[in-house]
């Protein structure tokens, strides 16, 4: 009736478990087993799209994880058995359908993980030089270079490379190689320098950043605009079929105008380096690859296409439609030499999340895993925490009516000289 995930796997991954205040008795061909210990919103994928769910410690050998009733009662998911075809159609997440043609349950379970190859999807496998394992180097001379604009009279900014422990020195070292073998970066005598710092990713893996503060302090900013979110929604009336491409490792696709290499140096353990391509954390980089990706879709922007930064999202009123537009986005893409990440991509979707909402044929619905710090959000105790919660409450009160309303008790509670009860 539950869901698990084996202890083993559960430190595999690095997962967070937490104890409940009672504990779950488990009836197993072996016995029973107890266990007080869960973990939350663990990231499942199925096919094109991730579950996140909460999963209870369990200490089972062969297998990793279990869906139970539960997971399958929450996502509506239907077993055909003869057909060896599962049907899942999660309120939250859409309808999929995952094909299973294996005879053995194990088999069969283990394919349930496997993501969608890129041969099988139609349109799409007509490109499979847009979607490489790597980018193939460096890219190639575009109109758009990014480009670093100081204030007069700026100086050249230094700051030594900061602390790491062993094991991040260790990961340094390899990631520094590979963006050398890339033709990323190169080694730097620049009188510029800022420190490198390595930041967790969701799956515990390290990204390498740049502490570009001191630069983007001292850079003027470009005011090319990033567009609104709601605005982009409102191009989507009508539509019925969705894709969604996320560009791999978008940033490191625009070289930097040679003048302004220097400026990104970044110093390290072992030594001073210099981008060649765009780098993230620099004070401009968004606004630039809007501009280039405007530039790409400019014919098809707001009639089947919509660009926030490095996601595009295709949207038609039917298949026939689009087929034809997603073979012209792909079709953009290979022209400028641009790749997308396939692992990332979703294609030929009912519904499809896009920042941080669900888009379907009904319409714009909040993303439910998005307003998760909304849910939880405590009491609060003071006026700041109200005013807190109220701005990010704010954003999602074009999906809740009323919201004025409903919030004036707490909105009440801002003026001066009001006595603050809760």
């Amino acid at each position: 009736t539950h869901s698990f995930i084996s202890t083993r796997f559960h430190v595999k991954c690095g997962l967070k478990s937490y104890h409940t205040k009672s504990s779950y008795v488990i009836s197993t061909a072996g016995g029973k087993i107890a266990s007080n210990q869960v973990t939350h919103k663990v990231p499942i994928r199925l096919g094109s799209k991730t579950f996140p769910t909460d999963l209870i410690l369990l200490g089972m050998e062969g297998i990793d994880i279990v869906l139970g009733a539960n997971w399958m009662t929450q996502h509506k998911v239907v077993l055909d058995v003869a057909e060896r075809v599962v049907e899942i159609n999660s309120p939250t997440h859409g309808p999929s359908v995952l094909y299973l043609p294996q005879r053995t349950c194990v088999d069969a379970c283990a394919y349930a993980m496997v993501e969608t190859q890129l041969k099988d999807i139609p349109v799409v496998c007509e490109y499979a030089d847009v979607f490489p394992d790597d980018l193939p180097g460096m890219p190639p001379d575009r109109d758009i270079e990014f480009v670093i604009e100081l204030q007069p009279g700026t100086a050249p900014i230094s700051k030594r490379p900061y602390r790491m422990p062993p094991n991040e020195l260790a990961e340094l070292k390899i990631q520094l190689q590979e963006l050398l073998d890339k033709g990323f970066i190169r080694p730097s005598v620049s009188p510029w320098g800022c420190p490198a710092i390595f930041v967790k990713k969701k799956d515990h893996s390290l990204r390498l950043c740049i502490d570009y503060r001191p630069l983007n302090a001292v850079t003027i900013k470009n005011k090319y605009p990033l567009p609104r979110i709601d605005i982009l929604f409102d191009q989507l009336a009508g539509a019925r079929v969705f894709s969604k491409i996320d560009l791999r490792s978008g940033y490191h696709q625009i070289k930097i105008r040679p003048c302004d290499i220097p400026k990104t140096a970044f110093s390290t353990r072992y030594g001073l380096y210099e981008f060649l391509v765009m780098s993230f954390g620099l004070t401009n980089a968004p606004a630039y690859f809007m501009y280039l990706m405007n530039s790409v879709f400019m014919s098809e922007l707001d009639k089947f296409v919509v660009v926030f930064i490095d996601d595009i999202l295709i949207y038609s009123k039917n298949e026939e439609e689009h087929a034809e537009h997603l073979r012209i986005v792909l079709q953009r893409l290979r022209d400028h030499q641009l790749y997308a990440k396939f692992s990332k991509c979703e294609f030929w979707l009912e519904s499809v999340k896009f920042l941080g909402h669900t888009v379907s044929k009904d319409g714009i619905s909040v993303d439910p895993t998005k307003v998760q710090e909304v849910l939880d959000w405590q009491p609060p105790t003071s006026v700041h925490e109200i005013r807190s919660f109220l701005g990010l409450a704010g954003y999602y009160r074009r999906f809740i009516p009323d919201f004025s309303r409903i919030a004036k008790p707490m909105t009440e509670l801002l003026k001066k000289g009001v006595k603050f009860e809760w």
